[in-house]
This record gives structure tokens, C-alpha cells and sequence, in this order.
């Protein structure tokens, strides 16, 4: 039986940072990867495919381009499905690489094969019929196993034509009509880059609005450019069937609306990837979506296993995973490092147009009975949104109204996803919008914008003062 300080149960953002923050400082580390490919769901599933498709259809689109030079191109009708992924197959094999080479670098061992605990210590991992189980044995391990698509009990998945938010990176050829279930993240993003290539969209979700977690705005605003894009948005309204028949699939909804389309795509929610881990056997619980509870260290019910990642929930973004898993290491092998994750982080969604938030809404001020004030800019107003014909977008700054610290920062338009970063720099340091203000921003450049959204809250803070009481 092989000893190491630390193995790792999984190779995507968590476990390949995981490891190399213990490996870094001299530790003995091992990562066990079930699939033949290293990097997870976010390099070869998630975060990376689904984000280089959307390059891929602004590209064949010409999306980014219509309102300029009076031009308005179309998706040519012979767009094949080899055309639509080869820039993501391209980019999940580079980015696959880089993964093994930082591996290779941090002398990792790397074992391919379904990993179950045997014991506390022990890990077994089985490589399949013709070759004998592996035992690994170590002082600390660490679960980085991500998630898998949840799928509706309901809802059959036999027939070929529908999809979950993995297996949608394996259609055969591009449909004319698609259902998309789950106005959530994936399902978002995935929406508008399919509409953007000029399928017929329906989004389907039974929530009343996009993406709860976004200020109203924002969210109603993205709503808006979905039906600039001809996609039909049904809220409040659930899945009930999927008929499979030869010509189209027949989405009957709770409402009684049915929609035939060539394909269903299912993106609504993920689970905790943790089915044969042997968790019970060490008692480690997960609860009913798979996910496993840890404390402010990462560590589960066994306090020298340690999770980090999709495997544990919100907000299971591969930012925060990396970062959960870096401190895990440190508190576990006591190294004076990283202490902490910051509690503030940008979320942005890769829609079309990007969506982008760090800090307070206006709806969670309101719940916590914050006076607060507000200011907008719009890239209409923005010399570089005109320049680029990106003249939809929003910077919205939230801020407290007594001492204009600011609370907020919401961006939807291009570019808004490294633009949010701007505004997280001042939040972090306790900032006002003054520091806007007092900056000197290249012009023309869209983060000007924040300049003139601080401008438009001084406005809004005037204005207010003048009101008779």
C-alpha cells in the first residue's frame, strides 16, 4: 500500500489547486481521476466548453457586428455541428494539457480509476476488469469531485435528443428548435448562444424571473435581449411531459402549452457527484442532493477529509473552488498561507450580452433596510459602446446614502464579466464612489463608465437632499 500526505479524489479546479498548494510546500500528494481526461466538469463539461461556444457563435453570428457599418449579418444555413465545437474541442485539449503539465510540475501522481473509501485513511480505487484494485493510504484527503447534471425524475432520457448540460457537447447535428429547461446559469447562457446562431429558442423555467440571485434590473434587462433575439421566455410554468415522436419532441408544460422542437436541453440544477465515494462507510453524510456540509476549513464530519468545490454547493463557481481548496491545504498541513477565502467575489454569467455582479442588490438593501442610492451608466452614452456598436449595456453602482460607500456593482454588456473587477478592487477596500470619481480612466474605454454611474449617484444624492422634508 502506497502512503502520500495528501490524496486527491478528483482533478478539476479544487483538486488539481488542491494538490498543487500542498505539493508546492513538500508534500507527497496523489490525485485519483475517474475519466481519462483531467480538469473535470469545468474544463471539459462546464465552465470552459460552454463559454468558448459562446465566442464560437458571436463569431459565425456576426452578432457583435450588426449595428456597425450597417451590416446585419445571418448564421449561413449550412452551419454544421463539427463547425459549432471545433474551437471548444481545440480549447478543452490546450487547457487539458496546461492541467497535466502543472501536474507533472508539482511531481503529482496521477491514477486513473473510480475512487471509494475503504477506511478513514484508505482510499481503494478500482481501474477497471483486467487490472487489480489499487490501495492508496494517506494522512489527509481531499473530495474534489464535483457534480453531475440533475435530471427529472419525470423525464426519460432514452431518446437521443435530449440533453443535460453534459451530454449537449455531444449532439450530432445542429437542430432548427431547442426547449431549454432551467433559466439558472447554464441554462441562461446556453439559451442565448443557441439563439444567437438563429434556432428557434423556448426557456423554460418555473420561477418568475431570470436568475434570482441578479439585481431585478439586470435580470428583467437580459430578459429583454433574449426576446430582442427571438427567443420565447415562459416563467412561471413547469415541464410536465416530452413526447418523443419521429418528426419533433412535444414539451407539454403545467400551463398546457405545448412546444415541438428537434431537441430538449435539461439545465436545471446540479447534484453533488458523490454516488460510490463509500462516504458512509467513513461517516461523511450527503445530503439528498449529494452535496457534503463543511466547516469555515473545509473539513466534513472526519476532520482529516476535507471537501471543496461543486461537491459542497453554492456558490460552485471554479474561482471559489480553487480558492476553497487552496485553504483547505493550508489548514491542513498548517502552512502559513492562505487563510481564508474572501468573503466578497464577482459572479458573472456568459450570456449574450455577459451579466455581471459583485456586492449588495437593491432588493437585498431593501431586505436589510440599507438607505441606499443609486447610479447608471449606459454604454449608449459611452464613447467606446459606440465605437464597438455595444450600446445595450448597463453599469449600475449601488451605494450607501449617508457616507456614499459603495454597496454594488451590476453590469450587463460586453466585456462586463473583467469590468466587475473594477468595482470588487473598491468594495474590498471599503471604498466610496468618490474613488470613481477622483480616478483617471483611458478614454475611450468602457470602464469610464463607472466614472459617469458615480457621477449619475451624485445626482440622484442631490436631488434627493433638495426634496422638502
Amino acid at each position: 500500500m502506497t502512503h502520500y500526505d495528501l490524496i486527491v479524489i478528483g482533478s478539476g479546479p479544487a483538486g488539481e489547486k488542491g494538490a498543487a498548494q500542498a505539493a508546492y510546500f513538500g508534500k507527497r500528494v496523489a490525485i485519483v481521476e475517474q475519466a481519462q481526461e483531467v480538469g473535470g466538469t469545468g474544463i471539459n463539461t462546464g465552465t470552459i466548453p460552454s463559454k468558448t461556444l459562446r465566442e464560437t457563435a458571436l463569431y459565425f453570428s456576426g452578432l457583435q457586428q450588426r449595428g456597425l457599418y450597417g451590416v446585419d449579418h445571418r448564421v449561413t444555413s449550412d452551419l454544421t455541428v463539427n463547425d459549432f465545437l471545433y474551437r471548444e474541442r481545440e480549447v478543452v485539449r490546450s487547457l487539458g494539457a496546461l492541467v497535466l503539465q502543472n501536474i507533472d510540475r508539482h511531481h503529482i501522481d496521477l491514477v486513473h480509476g473510480r475512487a471509494s473509501f475503504d477506511d478513514p485513511h484508505t482510499v481503494r480505487v478500482q481501474r477497471g476488469e483486467r487490472q487489480p484494485d489499487l490501495l492508496l493510504n494517506a494522512d489527509v484527503v481531499l473530495i474534489a469531485t464535483g457534480s453531475v447534471p440533475s435530471r427529472p425524475r419525470n423525464i426519460s432520457f432514452d431518446d437521443p435528443r435530449l440533453y443535460d448540460s453534459d451530454t449537449i457537447l455531444r449532439m450530432e447535428q445542429m437542430p432548427r428548435s431547442i426547449a431549454v429547461v432551467g433559466a439558472g446559469v447554464i441554462g441562461c447562457e446556453y439559451t442565448t448562444i443557441f439563439a444567437a446562431l438563429g434556432l428557434e429558442v423556448t426557456l423554460i423555467d418555473g420561477r418568475d424571473r431570470l436568475l434570482g440571485f441578479l439585481d431585478d434590473e439586470l435580470s428583467e434587462r437580459l430578459k429583454q435581449h433574449m426576446e430582442a433575439l427571438n427567443v420565447t421566455v415562459r416563467l412561471g410554468d413547469d415541464v410536465k411531459q416530452v413526447q418523443s415522436r419521429p418528426d419533433a419532441l412535444y414539451v407539454t408544460l403545467r400551463s398546457g402549452v405545448t412546444a415541438a422542437v428537434d431537441c430538449v436541453l435539461f439545465a436545471a440544477g446540479r447534484a453533488g457527484n458523490t454516488t460510490g465515494l463509500g462516504l458512509e462507510k467513513v461517516g461523511i453524510p450527503a445530503n439528498d442532493r449529494g452535496l457534503i456540509t463543511v466547516n469555515d476549513r473545509y473539513q466534513t464530519a472526519i476532520p482529516h477529509i476535507y471537501a471543496a468545490g461543486d461537491v459542497i454547493g453554492f456558490p460552485a463557481l471554479a474561482a471559489t473552488s480553487m480558492e476553497q481548496a487552496r485553504v483547505a491545504m493550508v489548514h491542513a498541513f498548517d502552512l502559513k498561507y492562505k487563510a481564508r477565502v474572501a468573503p466578497l467575489f464577482p459572479l458573472a454569467v456568459y450570456s449574450i450580452p455577459e451579466v455581471a455582479m459583485v456586492g449588495e442588490t437593491e432588493e437585498s438593501c431593501r431586505g436589510k433596510a440599507i438607505d441606499y442610492c443609486v447610479g447608471r451608466a449606459y454604454y449608449r452614452q459611452n464613447a467606446r459602446g459606440q465605437i464597438a456598436g455595444d450600446l445595450n449595456g448597463l453599469v449600475k453602482l449601488v451605494f450607501r446614502r449617508e457616507d456614499k460607500k459603495l454597496l454594488g456593482v451590476h453590469i450587463i454588456g460586453g466585456s462586463a464579466s473583467e469590468l466587475v473587477h473594477i468595482g470588487l478592487m473598491v468594495l474590498q477596500t471599503g471604498g466610496t464612489i468618490d474613488t470613481f470619481i477622483d480616478s483617471v480612466f483611458n478614454y475611450p474605454t468602457v470602464g469610464e463608465a463607472y466614472k459617469y454611474a458615480a457621477y449619475d449617484g451624485l445626482g440622484h444624492l442631490a436631488a434627493r437632499e433638495r426634496q422638502p422634508r
